[in-house]
């Protein structure tokens, strides 16, 4: 039987922030079938709280220590996968026509699906607000050293290294069960 995330709640704020600029465009673009103040209201909250949760993780993972040594295999970054989610994600929805409500219920429906795609695909690191600090995403696979947390499977560490050579070791907050945060201090 697969291992339960202890996370999951923090994974789906995850996912919701990372397609929180959605919601910017669409809360500057608005749409004739719900009055802007609810409609602008909804899309501030859509920003405000997923974004918020995920600083608040941030500041909490790093005030409750829950730093892990991880022992770094071979590293791969992941810039293009921020191109592959702009033009995937942003471009088309900023396209979509939401000016009735059966269009606008479609672009709710995909929305819905996206969100279950990244959670499913475990994309919850995908997120602009990490490129706009600076921060670059590398997907890590295990060395052989034998490390517990890192030795076993797949993460992903987010940091605002350019290069990441094997056998390093770094100490980072655990943001979910596979996604990592090191602050470069």
């Amino acid at each position: 039987m697969p291992k339960q995330e202890r996370l999951g709640f923090a994974r789906l704020f995850m996912v919701l922030s990372s397609i929180s600029p959605l919601f910017i465009i669409w809360a500057i673009r608005g749409t004739s079938v719900i009055p802007d103040e609810y409609f602008i209201s909804f899309c501030a909250f859509m920003v405000a709280i997923p974004n918020g949760f995920l600083a608040l993780r941030l500041i909490t993972a790093r005030k409750l220590r829950e730093t892990r040594e991880l022992t770094i295999g071979r590293a791969e970054d992941h810039r293009e996968h921020l191109l592959v989610y702009l033009f995937a994600m942003l471009l088309p929805f900023y396209a979509a026509d939401i000016s009735s409500w059966r269009e606008f219920s479609a672009a709710i429906g995909a929305l819905i699906f996206i969100v279950f795609l990244f959670w499913h695909l475990n994309l919850h690191y995908m997120n602009i607000v990490y490129a706009l600090f600076g921060y670059r995403v590398f997907t890590v696979y295990p060395s052989e050293d034998g490390n517990p947390i890192s030795g076993k499977s797949t993460f992903v560490l987010i940091t605002r290294r350019t290069l990441l050579h094997p056998g390093e070791k770094i100490s980072a907050n655990r943001l979910s069960d596979t996604v990592y945060f090191d602050w470069g201090e």
